[in-house]
């Protein structure tokens, strides 16, 4: 299992829009590095869902459930969607200056190259952020 980070403005989706829906295509990919990062995800990885923008905090967790496949939004289909479905929200949302607080976490592309808006996430840095949202 791998995991990962995607971000989201939420006044174009929301957290609360992802619970509702529950399982959603996630989709208008348009970087080349991020759209890489969905094509190497697979069925059952996990994800951080990230308020963008103004909020900048991760909000919960969703699994993979569909692997890539051509993004309908993009009419030179040169890039991909995955499906995702909600697992669990965090009790207390982790913002991006509480993991910048946090030295362990200092290497994650959230915090070095953070416009990328799909990015991995080591399983290290995948529980120290869990812990500090009392997952």
């Amino acid at each position: 299992m791998n995991y990962w980070l995607i971000k989201s403005e939420p006044t174009n989706w929301s957290w609360l829009d992802q619970n509702k829906s529950k399982t959603t295509m996630w989709d208008g990919v348009r970087n080349y590095q991020a759209r890489n990062n969905l094509i190497a995800m697979k069925i059952n990885d996990l994800c951080f869902f990230y308020h963008s923008v103004k909020e900048k905090q991760i909000m919960g967790i969703v699994s993979v459930t569909k692997e890539h496949y051509p993004d309908p939004t993009d009419k030179t289909n040169k890039f991909v969607v995955v499906n995702v479905k909600v697992k669990k929200s965090f009790p207390i949302p982790i913002t991006l200056e509480k993991i910048k607080t946090e030295k362990k976490l200092s290497h994650i592309s959230l915090v070095k190259q953070s416009r990328l808006s799909v990015m991995p996430i080591d399983k290290k840095s995948w529980n120290i952020i869990c812990k500090m949202g009392d997952l």
